[in-house]
């Protein structure tokens, strides 16, 4: 496979990605807005989508902030921005996906670049906007799974995937939990379930932990669930999966150099205990796992993608 090729699918499966994951937060905190919290703030959802905590946007109209996150072509991580770079990678690489897939991508990147979006976000009920959106996400999921054959083209597909994952869920932890106040034995119910919601916990935790919610367990279930989707140490194993399936004797050498990031990331996570994990070590723990995926991604570029 070219390198052109890997690397446009490698980026589709992380913008896609991207998407499901800044729309799960815009619900979950749009209708955390609604409910009159009083120490509510937009700051994570914008975090998540322009990766900048102080941003220009400084409002509390959540309808503004709506528009902002999904419709701003100034916005680069915009809904709109991640929707349109993975479709124009899919257009580059047709012959390498199935129509279905590319029609799937189409059809969203129409819905989210037509201005009656920018008319409903403003008049109609978001969470259901929110909803239409996210279907697409699923829909391009369920195609992905039923369609494409389980060759190079799916296993970077899904290597973007996972990588894009892994960081989305750090992500997600630096917000709620590196703190300088924070303080679990203090925290209610509502900031569990609102975390947990924000990255399609919440039902699982319930299933999984008979015990009501405490530090532990949560960082039990995000961190080192090998079952949960979302989890870090899922992620990486199905990082690690993929990644041996494009194993090529003609680059054994680059194989194994990357193989080795991998696999090391993979059994510093697996061997870490939640007792490993208190608040103090948390910080120090993503901050480590996030640099290991950077090194990983930057050896992908270098020798899979051409990217010196």
């Amino acid at each position: 496979m070219l390198s052109r090729v890997a690397d446009s699918l490698y980026w589709m499966g992380r913008y896609v990605e991207r998407v499901d994951g800044v729309l799960r937060v815009l619900k979950i905190n749009y209708a955390l807005s609604q409910d009159n919290v009083s120490d509510f703030s937009w700051k994570s959802a914008l975090f998540m989508s322009s990766k900048d905590e102080n941003h220009s946007i400084i409002t509390e109209n959540s309808r503004e902030i709506l528009k902002y996150i999904i419709t701003d072509k100034k916005n680069p991580n915009s809904v709109f921005n991640m929707i349109t770079l993975a479709r124009e990678n899919a257009r580059g690489v047709q012959d390498h996906i199935t129509k279905d897939l590319w029609q799937c991508l189409n059809d969203f990147y129409h819905v989210i670049r037509s201005e009656k979006l920018i008319t409903k976000i403003k008049k109609e009920d978001p969470i259901s906007i929110l909803n239409d959106l996210k279907k697409f996400c699923l829909v391009y999921y369920g195609i992905v799974d039923v369609t494409m054959p389980r060759g190079e083209g799916n296993s970077f597909l899904t290597i973007g995937k996972m990588i894009e994952r892994s960081i989305q869920t750090i992500d997600i932890l630096n917000i709620n939990f590196i703190k300088k106040d924070f303080d679990p034995s203090k925290t209610n119910t509502m900031f569990w379930k609102h975390l947990l919601l924000s990255i399609s916990g919440y039902e699982v935790y319930l299933k999984t932990y008979s015990s009501a919610f405490n530090y532990q367990n949560v960082i039990d279930l995000i961190v080192l669930n090998t079952y949960f989707p979302r989890s870090l140490l899922y992620s990486i194993n199905h990082l690690f999966v993929y990644f041996e399936r494009l194993k090529d004797e003609k680059m054994t050498e680059n194989y194994n150099k990357v193989e080795f990031k991998i696999g090391k990331l993979k059994s510093f996570i697996t061997y870490t205990s939640t007792e490993d994990l208190n608040e103090k070590n948390l910080c120090s723990f993503l901050k480590h796992v996030r640099s290991e995926l950077y090194d990983i991604e930057t050896q992908l570029n270098y020798y899979y993608f051409a990217h010196s």
